[in-house]
């Protein structure tokens, strides 16, 4: 079996029979599939080019993809589709909307989080708090609000300091660490390299393997081009660290295609990590319920 723990609907142009075309056609079984929420004030120009165009709003900004797109494909193939969602906590009273959403639209994953607050924001930490009361881990979408000094307006969940805290602050939480912003620590030069997607060799010092040995609630995706360029940084292409992290590890894709299994398979890993990365890992997360 594998579970794609990382994906979308109605993003660069596949619903979800498209979705499932290319599930099928690469061997997956199931998929979770998360929201990717903008609120009005964290608009992205691009959406309007990846998502599904009947969220457009009339002030030109874009939603991204909600709850409704998703809940619906997930009711239509629910031996296929795991329900993903993750309110804004600037809108509102985020703990009670993830509640109602996890008892009334079988929602088991609080993600994909993609908002410009600081992780151990205390309206985040109710969110997170509730996720973990209710056995849902939260995948959580960084990107560096500096990269190289320079502010980036496209920021999410902010550094690596805040991580931490969010971490400390919910132990009862499973985080699972996705995009540029979280995979730039497995370099000790994270703070001076300029490249969004970081293409020199790893340099030791990497603060992601102190938070992996430190919290045993922090998880990891590999799915987009940051998981799978954090692994070709690598010397051994990551074989390693699969290896090391194994138990903390889930496959994902975020995007259509399939250049990460293409990337795992030439790698030789053991059977038994291969089975917890692709879905053992995720079924510990996310039992799936099957009639």
């Amino acid at each position: 079996m594998i579970i794609d723990a990382h994906n979308h609907i109605y993003y660069h142009g596949l619903n979800a029979e498209g979705v499932l075309d290319e599930m099928d056609q690469f061997g997956y079984d199931v998929a979770w599939l998360l929201t990717w929420y903008l609120p009005p004030g964290e608009h992205v120009a691009s959406s309007h080019r990846v998502f599904n165009p009947v969220n457009a709003r009339p002030d030109g900004t874009h939603a991204g993809t909600t709850l409704s797109d998703l809940s619906r494909a997930c009711e239509k193939y629910p031996d296929r589709f795991v329900a993903g969602y993750c309110p804004c906590p600037s809108e509102g009273d985020a703990a009670g909307l993830f509640e109602a959403a996890y008892y009334s639209h079988g929602v088991r994953v609080c993600g994909e989080w993609s908002y410009r607050m600081l992780l151990n924001d205390p309206r985040a930490i109710l969110l997170f708090r509730k996720a973990g009361e209710l056995g849902a881990p939260v995948v959580l979408h960084i990107d560096t609000p500096f990269l190289n000094g320079v502010y980036q307006e496209a920021w999410y969940g902010g550094e690596i300091g805040a991580l931490e805290q969010a971490l400390q602050a919910c132990p009862d939480t499973i985080f699972v660490g996705h995009a540029p912003g979280f995979w730039r620590h497995v370099s000790g030069d994270e703070a001076t390299d300029p490249e969004t997607y970081p293409s020199s060799p790893i340099v030791p010092g990497g603060r992601l393997f102190d938070l992996f040995t430190q919290y045993a609630n922090l998880w990891a995706d590999l799915s987009a081009g940051s998981g799978l360029n954090a692994l070709q940084r690598m010397d051994d292409g990551g074989r390693d660290f699969l290896i090391e992290y194994q138990d903390r590890l889930l496959f994902g894709r975020d995007a259509p295609g399939n250049a990460l299994q293409v990337h795992l398979k030439g790698l030789d890993l053991p059977q038994d990590v291969r089975r917890k990365i692709y879905c053992e890992n995720a079924l510990r997360l996310v039992p799936l319920e099957r009639s």
